[in-house]
């Protein structure tokens, strides 16, 4: 069972606290919008990534209805709509609440919740059950309400995926009904009962308020250092023992195409079946024809949508076992959905030369943007590459990846090039107004 929080721990801030963070948390939500250069911008907190197709239909009407009609991904797997109108009022939030997609005000933004997107798909223990006790756990917790739209759960299957996006708390499934949890980068985390999981990662972030209210922090690693170390303290003397296990460095996406698992329906047997299929978004961006092709092919199936923390997209199942096909020799239903997908513009496989790219929104839709560069990473885009690449328009580097990449950003001397892996950056290469030299460079990086 979880340990009640220790007399020495400080009560969690209430909702009504103060702080000096009060008033200077910037981060969009579906009820505060953004000024974009090219309209207000919403951010829907999806927890999970997860969808049902009728709350998908939902994000497309809002987006056709108040903005520019396309929806983007984000690097937390929450969705994006831009372009909206100024007059819009409380409308996007009027139909999203509808929907159940804002089922708190006072905590809309933050829900921010990654989950690993092939749990329960691929063999890895589910997920979901955390998930939605989590995010009720959330909504119901006064202090809560007083987090940051920066500050982020994860809840990791065992595969280190989403561990490794340097969440503020993280639970890490284990075998035997177990599980780990993680406050911050700390290698040292606590094991306790799965089922007391949620409850642990709630209190977890209570205890960071407590902590944040006098240093200002939005998040663990901005803690001071003995502060930050006392917190994973006090989250210990609520929880179990004590565990060694560093954070992974390199977040893996799921790979584009079918996922299997093996087949259990028949006692013994050794036959893999596809349980779901995996998308990738160029540069995270979705034209309307293709949300509801997505939607549509989800609704067939599963009826479900993962957006993924990678701006990709996987739809469970089930597809049935492998078999052949023109195609890829993948599954039948498989190889049908992923062929409609392929030709409406989406990653199916990972001989895409789009497969790893990505950029932020840039100019003109961010003012603070040097350069468009979904243009130029568009117009450089050339053989897979080993390593992804991430375009930004200024120093800010806004939805950069984790782990190791190339990283572009576009300063004032020309576009830098360098090769980051975890807290490391090579030494940085800059190319001056050519784009053919731009071009080769980042190929040459990536490779």
């Amino acid at each position: 069972m979880l340990a009640a929080m220790p007399d020495s721990a400080p009560s969690p801030l209430s909702a009504g606290g103060t702080s000096p963070r009060d008033g200077g948390d910037a981060c969009p939500g579906t009820l505060r919008l953004h000024r974009a250069d090219d309209g207000a911008l919403a951010r829907v907190r999806i927890p999970g990534g997860v969808l049902s197709a009728d709350r998908a239909d939902a994000l497309l009407a809002v987006a056709g209805r108040f903005g520019d009609g396309e929806l983007h991904l984000t690097s937390r797997g929450n969705v994006q709509l831009r372009g909206l109108d100024a007059e819009c009022g409380g409308g996007p939030a009027e139909l999203l609440g509808a929907a159940g997609l804002l089922p708190s005000a006072a905590h809309e933004r933050a829900r921010n919740i990654v989950a690993s997107p092939l749990a329960g798909l691929d063999g890895s223990p589910s997920v979901g059950g955390w998930l939605s006790e989590l995010d009720s756990l959330v909504c119901g917790s006064a202090a809560a309400a007083a987090l940051s739209g920066r500050f982020l759960f994860a809840l990791d299957s065992g595969h280190g995926d989403v561990d490794a996006l340097g969440a503020d708390v993280t639970l890490i499934a284990e075998d035997g009904g177990d599980c780990l949890l993680r406050v911050g980068a700390a290698d040292e985390v606590f094991r306790l009962s799965s089922a007391d999981g949620p409850r642990a990662a709630l209190l977890a972030a209570e205890l960071f308020l407590r902590a944040a209210r006098d240093s200002g922090a939005w998040r663990v690693k901005d803690l001071p250092d003995d502060v930050r170390t006392a917190l994973v303290r006090a989250v210990g003397a609520t929880a179990g023992p004590a565990v060694h296990r560093p954070r992974p460095r390199t977040a893996k996406a799921p790979a584009p195409g079918p996922v299997t698992a093996p087949d259990t329906s028949t006692p013994a047997t050794t036959t893999a079946t596809v349980t779901a299929i995996s998308v990738g978004v160029p540069l995270g961006r979705l034209a309307p024809a293709q949300w509801r092709l997505l939607t549509e092919t989800a609704r067939r199936y599963g009826n479900e949508l993962r957006l993924t923390p990678w701006r990709g997209i996987v739809i469970p199942g089930p597809f049935g076992p492998p078999g052949s096909s023109a195609r890829s020799g993948q599954s039948g239903r498989a190889a049908e959905a992923l062929d409609a997908l392929a030709a409406a513009g989406l990653i199916t496989g990972p001989d895409s030369p789009w497969t790893g790219v990505g950029a932020c929104i840039g100019h003109p839709g961010c003012a603070k943007s040097l350069s468009d560069v979904r243009a130029e990473a568009g117009a450089a885009v050339g053989p897979v590459g080993r390593l992804p690449v991430y375009w930004s328009g200024c120093e800010r580097r806004c939805g950069h990846p984790h782990g190791e990449w190339i990283d572009v950003v576009v300063t004032p001397e020309g576009h830098r090039i360098s090769h980051v892996r975890g807290e490391h950056r090579d030494p940085r290469t800059v190319v001056r107004n050519d784009p053919a030299a731009l071009a080769s460079a980042v190929s040459g990086a990536r490779a």
